[in-house]
């Protein structure tokens, strides 16, 4: 497709401010991934998978952040100018090396990597890891996504990447290069129009005259759709979801969860810090608006996907926060003790937050099922009780480190508070254990459905059964005496540990098992970290507290 240079120029101008296309344009279908998306979500994930954020802003810092949607089909109308832009992020320091990258520098022209002469190499070894069968490490992760953004990024610029138009048969949608003539000359239409808003802008015409020109690419849009339609109404009848997902994209309710959440957990520990009671009322506020927010997030998600929203790492993460809330909520309003709603607001701050900053490793994006998961009773019933006994273990866990604090600040003044905060563990990990036993088997009797098994010692259902046994450890001992407040605190957090390689180990760190639909990669160190700190804080106030008995037996 061409264009008149004074056109690209001003296609390609990225120093100008930020735009907001019209939602028309945002809103137009696209097959993608094994589903229809709209092609905000499309744009969203490419960009963020060749250049590593949702939206683009030059090296040279001018002109502002630039949306996705503009940016990736500028990609479509001028690819060779993108060529000479560094656009293609590469972060793993030992795969610059080996393409002789610049080690200072993160975004790289296609043509800096292309011009490597070990690139063919590196992408050999890559090709002879995958017919070994060999677990990728860090390093061929990352040659795997450069494969990936190079041919993602030359597949939309030869027009066979962006499929908009359903065929009259068949499931395949066609690409912009496959478009039949009249769809052809539609969608010429729709391009031209788009670089008249975008030279509008650019250009700071009028008001009216930008208004006029994003008319005009709406019903260039809405014409290209109505003809789409007639191809196969039956496929098409899409424009609902599409409306409903550029909301979502556009809203982003998870994000504003976690701020809700950390609003409320600032609140919850300016109440424990300063005893302002007033504080009250702010804390289950924002931890109900979080709350609902997540809601909210859920049910968009649940209507999108038509699936329980627990099928890959990302998702059971927000689960796991929003599962901590809830139970906090509760024992919050049997107990009134403030620092169980103000764990549960850190942990809810906590994992979505970190599902919302961490896209490279926590995949937000919505993905159609693998097909052993194809039973939406089954992972609603396995699936969600296995990762909401993780949330009432994860406030056991935050409401440990409370306690540890309370041990090392002064153990004898803590005392009653120490005390609730062990019954507030221990009926945690009670209402835990009572969903985790239950999940296990009922996970069993879905192998035997899906694999023809009900136990095989695979990696996902070994540990989560040593993550039971292991609370099931802590509950007996606590009941014959053999653990104590501190023995009861400590447990909530080094138990914790079983948790964490259950749900997150076995996928990014063992990659192994017949769970191999939830495997991913990233974040090791930052996972590993957490756990070290975790295991010498208790080391630590352990070995301070003994000290401090023994003082006393002196005296």
């Amino acid at each position: 497709m061409k264009f008149p240079l004074k056109m690209l120029v001003i296609v390609f101008a990225v120093l100008f401010p930020l735009m907001s296309f019209a939602q028309t344009l945002n809103e137009l279908p696209v097959q993608d991934g094994g589903r229809i998306k709209p092609y905000d979500t499309f744009a969203r994930e490419t960009l963020q998978m060749i250049y590593g954020k949702q939206t683009y802003k030059s090296e040279e810092g001018r002109g502002g952040k630039r949306p996705a949607t503009e940016i990736v089909m500028t990609w479509l109308l001028q690819p060779q100018a993108w060529e000479a832009t560094p656009l293609f992020e590469v972060r793993h320091g030992e795969l610059k090396k080996a393409l002789k990258l610049s080690g200072d520098r993160k975004h790289f022209t296609l043509a800096e990597i292309s011009n490597s002469e070990r690139l063919s190499l590196v992408f050999q070894e890559l090709q002879s890891q995958r017919e070994a069968k060999i677990k990728l490490d860090p390093y061929f992760q990352a040659v795997q996504r450069l494969e990936s953004q190079i041919l993602t990024f030359r597949e939309l610029a030869a027009g066979r990447l962006l499929r908009i138009a359903p065929p009259k048969e068949g499931d395949t949608w066609l690409s912009v290069a496959e478009l039949n003539p009249e769809l052809q000359a539609s969608f010429l239409d729709l391009t031209k129009a788009f670089v008249k808003t975008l030279g509008a802008v650019s250009e700071k015409a009028t008001e009216e005259a930008q208004t006029k020109a994003q008319n005009d690419l709406n019903a260039a849009v809405l014409q290209f759709q109505d003809l789409a339609e007639k191809e196969n109404p039956a496929l098409y009848d899409v424009k609902a979801a599409m409306k409903w997902e550029s909301h979502y994209n556009k809203v982003h309710p998870f994000q504003w969860a976690w701020i809700a959440f950390l609003i409320a957990s600032v609140l919850g520990l300016l109440i424990w810090v300063t005893n302002k009671q007033s504080l009250y009322k702010g804390l289950w506020a924002f931890s109900t608006l979080g709350f609902i927010l997540t809601i909210y997030g859920f049910a968009l998600r649940v209507y999108l996907t038509g699936r329980p929203p627990v099928s890959n790492m990302y998702e059971t993460v927000i689960w796991v926060g929003f599962g901590t809330v809830f139970f906090a909520g509760i024992f919050e309003a049997i107990y009134k003790w403030r620092f169980i709603l103000t764990a549960g607001a850190i942990v809810g701050f906590l994992c979505l937050a970190l599902g919302d900053m961490a896209p490279a490793v926590l995949d937000p994006s919505l993905q159609p099922l693998e097909p052993v998961l194809r039973d939406n009773f089954w992972l609603l019933v396995h699936v969600l009780t296995i990762t909401i006994s993780y949330a009432a273990f994860f406030l056991a866990f935050a409401m440990g480190d409370v306690g540890l604090i309370y041990f090392l600040h002064n153990e004898e003044k803590h005392q009653q508070k120490i005390r609730a905060l062990t019954l507030a563990i221990y009926r945690a990990l009670q209402v835990g254990v009572a969903l985790l036993a239950p999940g296990i088997i009922l996970g069993g009797i879905w192998a035997d459905y899906s694999w023809g098994r009900f136990w095989g010692w695979d990696p996902k259902e070994t540990w989560a059964l040593i993550a039971l046994l292991g609370y099931l450890a802590v509950l007996h001992a606590r009941m014959t005496g053999m653990i104590k407040d501190f023995g009861m605190i400590a447990s909530a957090i080094v138990t914790f540990s079983l948790v964490i390689m259950a749900w997150y180990g076995v996928n990014f760190v063992l990659g192994a098992g017949l769970h191999s639909y939830g495997f991913g990669a990233g974040g090791v160190e930052y996972v590993s970290a957490f756990v070290a700190v975790h295991l010498l804080a208790v080391i630590f106030v352990g070995i301070v507290r003994n000290g401090r008995l023994k003082d006393r037996l002196k005296k």
